[in-house]
């Protein structure tokens, strides 16, 4: 991502936190099995194998936490004075960008988590956001407050000029 001469960023907008618990709960939990396997063989092998088989389970699933975490950070939604730019990271070696300039954008949808959103831990849900063209370029999930973030980047298609 590279910026022109005269354009700042304004707001950068990563991934709400509410999901990346709920990722990393899911690790976890996948960790209970083979910590079970260990208990149940734990009279039949010796102190040197059973501890290398818990500092196998450690490793590999401290790799896998890290790998979620990364995935899970790495993206964003970047909005200047002038485009909207959405990193996306599928994977450590995939990573695709999109962009739209700001009087190209044409709607914008947040969806919301219903009652719950009143709440900030659950303030997340999907902003998509469609260009004169009507084809949804970004689509950004699990963004934290999307109704803040609409309503931050209809301030800029409205008042384009007066941008801090």
């Amino acid at each position: 991502m590279h910026l022109d001469i005269d354009e700042r960023v304004l707001a950068t907008y990563y991934h709400h936190y509410t999901p990346f618990v709920y990722s990393i709960l899911k690790v976890i939990s996948a960790t209970l099995p083979f910590y079970f396997l260990i208990y149940l063989f734990k009279d039949a092998l010796d102190f040197n194998t059973i501890f290398f088989l818990h500092l196998f389970v450690v490793s590999l699933f401290s790799l896998v936490t890290i790998y979620v975490t990364l995935v899970f950070w790495l993206d964003r939604l970047i909005v200047t004075n002038k485009r909207l730019i959405f990193i996306d990271w599928r994977y450590l070696s995939i990573k695709s960008e999109y962009e739209t300039e700001l009087k190209d954008v044409q709607d914008i949808t947040s969806i919301e988590r219903g009652v719950f959103a009143i709440l900030p831990i659950f303030d997340y849900g999907t902003i998509e956001i469609k260009t004169s063209s009507n084809q949804t370029t970004i689509i950004f999930k699990e963004a934290p407050n999307p109704n803040g973030i609409k309503k931050f980047i209809q301030s800029l298609l409205i008042h384009p000029h007066n941008n801090p």
